[in-house]
């Protein structure tokens, strides 16, 4: 990986450009946060492996979306109740 990748996403993530992952879960109700990527195509070609870790706690269901978009802490939310 180019050292400037890091730089480059955060200001790309800092100018709401920057692509995210948004995985929702039930049975945990947990939302995820996977990113930031420069590119949607990046995102796309790690968002399999993410997923698939998420799969392994056997959800029973599992939801993503795709979007470019600003974010930052918590990227991982658990539902209260």
């Amino acid at each position: 990986m180019s050292p400037l990748i890091q730089p480059l996403r955060s200001l790309a993530n800092g100018l709401g450009m920057a692509w995210w992952a948004r995985v929702e879960t039930e049975g945990p109700d947990v939302t995820y946060w996977f990113g930031p990527f420069v590119t949607r195509r990046g995102l796309e070609r790690e968002l399999g492996k993410f997923l698939e870790d998420i799969g392994s706690e056997q959800p029973s269901s599992m939801n993503h979306t795709v979007l470019r978009t600003r974010r930052g802490e918590p990227l991982t939310i658990a539902a209260e109740g």
